[in-house]
């Protein structure tokens, strides 16, 4: 294991000792930010492992903006979604990663798009996570399929992260004083970046791990991992790009006491961690 990166090193040696105390949803987790770094924990007898890199991680990647999709049920919202990011940004360099959680037989997509399937029973964040192991770009752009782009959005986000200060981009945002109730906020500096458009470096997201894997439902998933990229010291900026939304189906097809019981217990993840880190509140800060 001479040649593994030293935070991958980090990050299998707590998830080993995870094991030992028998915390598997932790273990999970770890095991998943160490895929995101490149790199498969091979689990030995005894409580030992072996680290192996993953098939094609260190290829490098001929595309500037890694575009990701989940298809959960409403392929015709991101193939809109799709086509406007390619009517206004032709000539970019994007590859789309599309996560399908219910391929079906005579289902086609756009042929230069990347199509990872997933069960839907693994979870949105899992999805999600299966779609940026795939995302390959230097700029990954996190979209749902509400969104539709209606001019430049690539550009405005690769301006702003092109500061090595910000951490996470997009054009939805949320402040939060006490870590139980968040507002919309235009910022421009932001306590989290809402998950219907969020972009970051890939390397970024590489080391945050990506988004907590249990979280099944969508729900506070974007404000966990906004929190954890910026406990690593990096901020979240909202900018302002042109786009339309539309219905969002994950939510409107959700039956209302399911979404309250979802939402409910994803936030009580977020407070898990961050109950008390008031000092990653921009209002406590000012």
């Amino acid at each position: 294991m001479a040649d593994v990166p030293e935070e991958v090193r980090r990050l299998a040696e707590e998830r080993a000792a995870r094991r030992a105390a028998r915390d598997f949803p932790a273990a999970d987790e770890l095991r998943d930010r160490i895929r995101a770094l490149g790199y498969e924990a091979v689990d030995g007898p005894g409580g030992g492992y072996e680290l192996r890199p993953l098939p094609g991680a260190t290829e490098t990647s001929p595309h500037d903006f890694s575009v990701q999709w989940v298809a959960e049920g409403w392929p015709e919202d991101v193939a809109r979604g799709i086509a406007a990011f390619d009517r206004h940004h032709r000539g970019a360099s994007i590859r789309h990663v599309i996560v399908d959680t219910a391929p079906a037989p005579d289902r086609t997509w756009p042929p230069t798009a990347d199509v990872v399937s997933v069960g839907v029973e693994e979870g949105w964040a899992a999805a999600r996570n299966a779609g940026l192991r795939r995302a390959a770009g230097r700029i990954v752009v996190v979209v749902d399929g509400s969104v539709e782009p209606e001019g430049d959005v690539l550009s405005p986000l690769s301006d702003a992260l092109r500061d090595p200060t910000v951490g996470v981009a997009g054009p939805f945002g949320v402040v939060t004083d006490d870590l139980r109730e968040f507002r919309e906020s235009s910022g421009p500096e932001v306590d989290a970046i809402e998950g219907y458009l969020m972009a970051f470096r890939r390397d970024v997201v590489e080391v945050a791990g990506g988004f907590d894997r249990r979280f099944r439902f969508y729900r506070a998933a974007d404000i966990e991992l906004s929190f954890r990229i910026r406990d690593t010291g990096l901020r979240a900026v909202v900018v302002d790009v042109p786009v339309r939304r539309h219905e969002h189906r994950a939510w409107t097809n959700t039956p209302p006491a399911d979404r309250e019981r979802l939402s409910r217990r994803n936030f009580y993840r977020f407070l898990d961690r961050f109950r008390d880190r008031h000092d990653l509140c921009l209002s406590r800060r000012r």
